[in-house]
């Protein structure tokens, strides 16, 4: 009996970790900014992107310290990277343990535990290196924390206390992944307020101080960027360098509403998005059925209608239970709905590991559902029921990819209706987590995922990511797992090899997407033009032309991308203007533009 924590958990950290030295180094745009942020103070407060410290990564640093305090631990290795994310998983695994346990008991508590550690695009995310593995555990900790604060034998002092705490972790999770964290608010307010005993007074008066608390630690960072009064590197992904617009623009209403960069008419050329890129980009088109399209499904929707079904349920039922538990239940399903509804409207950009953040209240629902539903006829086969019809459709996808698991399920479910009580449980538990479980041995011991920064779980996608946005790359075909193509290495050793004293050795055109690759394998400075996708006015077309004429910056890789205005367009059109084509036999080089502005 006390055993199965630790082997839930030993089975999370296999999933989580085996084999990640060969993940190489996961999205090769945070792990530049790593290597960047490890050169000074000044670049690891910020995030900077590249070791000049021109431009930041486009979210706050938070969930990139603890990767930078890893390699200096360590060293520079894609596995150093990766490994505080495999933890932090872990910890998720944890942690949501105990808050179950505290609302709804200790079987309920390790089955919640198993459904995330067997969460596919959980499994996947926690062994990237994509901010969503930290906000994940700062928000299960926000609901430990709330789940305290409602307990009955509490004192009003020490529910305050937990009450603050809360919401001190969801404003490190803002610090983690912005406003992606305020998402879960409403719910962890309306638990708490439907959980306390004390009374309504103080229970607002609580509130009120919560909310100082959050927007104190989300903010403070914020405040420290925009105010800071040295040099310091261009915000990356806002419209004016200033973090508030970070979070307001593309890191806030973008994603919503689908405004400037955060949506689909960012697309190069105002062209519209291919169908393709599309269901990769934005999960697919925003509605009800999102979290079950192609791109969701086997990410994170096996148990979805299970955990609606048992929501309803309980509604229906009208259960007259304690107040602590009442919250609970108003914990997790509140933070199940209006997450879901947030990433299922969205119009902005989605991908799919976003979805990991409804992972614990799937599981937390599953967990109290599953042992609730022991105590009402045919509840436990009904539940399987749901989940293997649900598995067949998603299965049945992609066909020739592991097609045994859908009637294998099936069968499971069925077999609940017949086999003796105590099986029950035990059978209904495999027809719910096979699938998901197959899904997820596939993300830990199946091989990298093809797209590492955007990562999925089962099976992997032929989309070719830089073929749909990029037809034309300078410097040769674009790979975003951190290699260099040996064009590449020919363009980097020319330039390191014969840009002398010159602070920045290259500085590659089409954003930090393109520019990563140079910054992790080169020993010189390298930069890349306009943040993350290149449309960011950084550096402006005054500053490059002041870095060559003080001889700090010699060569510049071109990367033609169409439809760029603005000091996009004005910084290459400088510099064709100024500077001159390296011939091609100077090099060895066939594909690329390269240019010497010295």
């Amino acid at each position: 009996m006390r055993f199965r924590l630790p082997a839930i958990l030993a089975l999370a950290a296999v999933l989580h970790a085996w084999g990640l030295w060969a993940w190489g180094w996961g999205n090769s745009y945070y792990t530049a900014a790593v290597r960047s942020m490890s050169s000074g103070f000044v670049n690891f407060l910020f995030g900077a992107f590249d070791q000049a410290g021109v431009v930041t990564v486009d979210k706050p640093p938070f969930s990139l310290w603890p990767q930078v305090i890893s390699t200096w631990i360590f060293g520079l290795h894609g596995w150093s990277v990766l490994l505080p994310q495999a933890i932090f998983g872990v910890a998720a695994v944890f942690l949501l343990h105990r808050t179950v346990r505290i609302w709804a008991g200790e079987n309920a508590a390790l089955l919640a535990a198993l459904v995330l550690a067997l969460t596919p695009i959980t499994v996947v995310i926690d062994r990237d290196n994509n901010p969503d593995t930290l906000l994940v555990l700062f928000l299960v900790g926000a609901a430990y924390a709330i789940t305290r604060a409602v307990q009955p034998d509490i004192t009003s002092g020490s529910a305050t206390k937990w009450l603050l705490l809360a919401a001190f972790f969801v404003g490190c999770g803002f610090n983690t992944k912005m406003l992606a964290a305020w998402i879960v608010v409403p719910a962890l307010v309306a638990a708490y307020l439907a959980g306390s005993t004390a009374p309504w007074r103080r229970r607002i008066t609580d509130t009120l101080a919560a909310g100082g608390v959050l927007l104190a630690s989300s903010l403070w960072w914020v405040a420290l960027v925009d105010l800071w009064p040295g040099e310091k590197p261009y915000i990356g992904g806002s419209t004016n360098g200033t973090a508030l617009d970070l979070v307001i623009g593309y890191n806030g209403l973008a994603r919503i509403l689908g405004m400037g960069g955060g949506g689909p008419e960012g697309f190069p050329g105002g062209q519209e998005m291919p169908k393709a890129l599309r269901n990769m980009m934005m999960g697919g088109d925003p509605g009800l059925g999102r979290m079950f399209n192609e791109s969701m499904g086997g990410q994170i929707s096996w148990l979805l209608p299970a955990a609606l079904v048992i929501l309803v349920g309980v509604a229906a039922a009208r259960l007259r239970l304690p107040a602590h538990q009442r919250a609970g239940w108003v914990l997790w399903g509140g933070w199940l709905l209006v997450n879901g509804l947030v990433f299922s409207f969205a119009g902005g950009i989605f991908h799919s590991y976003y979805t990991t953040a409804l992972a614990p209240p799937i599981a937390a629902l599953i967990g109290a559902g599953v042992v609730a539903a022991q105590r009402v006829r045919f509840g436990i086969p009904v539940l399987a029921v749901i989940t293997a019809a649900w598995a067949l459709v998603v299965v049945y996808r992609t066909p020739e990819w592991n097609a045994w698991v859908g009637p294998v399920v099936a069968v499971l479910a069925v077999a609940t209706f017949f086999v003796g009580k105590r099986a029950t449980a035990l059978v209904g538990v495999t027809a719910l987590l096979l699938a998901p479980a197959v899904w997820s041995a596939s993300a830990a011991f199946g091989p990298p995922p093809a797209n590492a920064s955007l990562p999925s779980a089962g099976p992997q996608s032929t989309v070719d990511l830089h073929e749909l946005m990029r037809p034309e790359v300078g410097g040769g075909n674009w790979t975003n797992k951190g290699d260099l193509t040996e064009e590449q290495r020919k363009v980097l050793d020319h330039a390191s090899a014969r840009s002398g004293g010159a602070r920045i050795s290259l500085a590659v055109d089409g954003g930090a997407i393109m520019a990563s690759n140079f910054v992790l394998n080169s020993s010189r400075v390298v930069v890349g033009f306009g943040g993350f996708m290149g449309a960011d006015p950084a550096p402006t077309t005054s500053e490059l032309a002041g870095w060559v004429r003080r001889g700090e910056l010699r060569f510049v890789l071109g990367s033609p991308m169409p439809g760029r205005g603005g000091e996009a367009a004005s910084r290459m059109a400088w510099v064709r203007a100024n500077c001159t084509v390296v011939p091609h036999a100077e090099y060895g080089g066939t594909t690329s533009t390269l240019y010497d502005c010295r």
